[in-house]
């Protein structure tokens, strides 16, 4: 009994830390929308994408509103969005994006993340082009004719689909443009019917690396270091 009560409270505790960590990163997400672009959703494509993050991770409307309000406030923090590259153990290239008001301590920070991981941390450009730079958006795939929807997008800069599932079992179909499309792709497909999950800027691998099960354990040592970093908001590698 007790120990079961110990189990439940470790997963408790543990689910409301990644809440806490996706919450953080929204709100992020929010602050610099806001700053690029003001604070109008309907006129600003990236709070648009930001409030819909915000919402496929449960981020309560009055904590959303809030982190919007802050965001306009004349004690509003700035954050500073910076990409470090760097190689995990097994030469597994790792790119991490970050939102932070003090870079010092960030890069500080995941410097001592790679080399406590047997990692190294490298140079701007040094995995960089192991990566795509691609906008992301997730859709409901109930009732989508899914070739009819390509087609339809093509020309708004769609490069390929994909269906997977979210952690619910809920089908989704994936929808990949280059990043420049990504604004176009974005209101093309807001003014079709379907429901919208969540629409990313995204790095993904262009190839993957060849290891283990057990160097592939090592890597995801140091890749939950970095993800739990309170700078770092997503991290990118090419395990497979």
């Amino acid at each position: 009994m007790g120990r079961s009560f110990e189990n439940r409270k470790h997963s408790m505790a543990a689910r409301s830390d990644r809440m806490a960590k996706a919450f953080s990163r929204c709100g992020k997400d929010i602050a610099i929308a806001v700053k690029g672009g003001g604070n109008s959703p309907e006129s600003n494509p990236a709070l648009r994408r930001a409030i819909q993050n915000a919402r496929s991770a449960n981020m309560p409307k009055d904590k959303v509103d809030a982190a919007i309000k802050r965001a306009i406030g004349v004690d509003a923090t700035g954050y500073e969005e910076l990409v470090y590259e760097g190689y995990g153990p097994y030469g597994v290239a790792i790119l991490v994006e970050s939102a932070t008001d003090n870079p010092t301590r960030t890069v500080a920070n995941v410097r001592m993340h790679f080399t406590k991981f047997s990692g190294n941390m490298g140079s701007t450009g040094s995995v960089g082009y192991l990566f795509k730079h691609m906008g992301v958006i997730r859709i409901k795939a109930d009732g989508v004719d899914k070739d009819e929807l390509e087609l339809d997008l093509i020309d708004f800069g769609l490069e390929d689909t994909e269906l997977d599932t979210d952690e619910n079992g809920v089908a989704l179909l994936l929808l990949r443009c280059g990043f420049n499309d990504f604004g176009r792709l974005q209101s093309a497909v807001e003014s079709r019917p379907v429901e919208i999950v969540s629409a990313e800027a995204e790095y993904l691998p262009l190839n993957f690396a060849d290891i283990g099960s057990d160097e592939t354990d090592e890597v995801l040592k140091l890749i939950d270091r970095l993800e739990n970093d309170e700078d770092v908001q997503k991290v990118y590698h090419t395990l497979p």
